[in-house]
């Protein structure tokens, strides 16, 4: 198994990309997208456990639209072979809020998705 193939962390850090400029716009319908369609996908947030995709989306599309804007501190991209992946960003916030996430991604039949998620604050 290769760890870190070139192709396969550029292909995530595109992904990533995409993510993030949809959460800063609050776009539920490509979040949702980019999640596993599973009962078994699961995002463990500062206040939620959500399992299933239809509980990570009613969560987005009941999120308020506000203060989702956020500065990446330190980006990490982990590739083991060509179909599985690790993301794990340091992200700050306005009012001197630290955070981070971590998302795990699997190759599937209809691209890369997210399969397990989770979000902290620092205090």
């Amino acid at each position: 198994m290769v760890v870190n193939d070139p192709e396969t962390v550029a292909e995530l850090r595109e992904l990533y990309a995409r993510y993030e400029a949809a959460l800063v716009s609050n776009d539920v319908a490509v979040l949702t997208a980019m999640f596993w369609s599973s009962p078994l996908a699961s995002r463990f947030g500062v206040g939620e456990n959500l399992y299933g995709v239809e509980e990570i989306e009613a969560f987005r599309k009941s999120r308020p639209a506000v203060n989702l804007a956020r500065r990446m501190v330190r980006l990490e991209v982990v590739s083991f072979g060509k179909d599985f992946g690790s993301v794990t960003l340091e992200f700050e916030r306005d009012g001197g809020v630290r955070g981070r996430q971590t998302q795990v991604w699997v190759r599937m039949d209809v691209g890369w998705r997210i399969v397990e998620a989770h979000v902290s604050v620092m205090k």
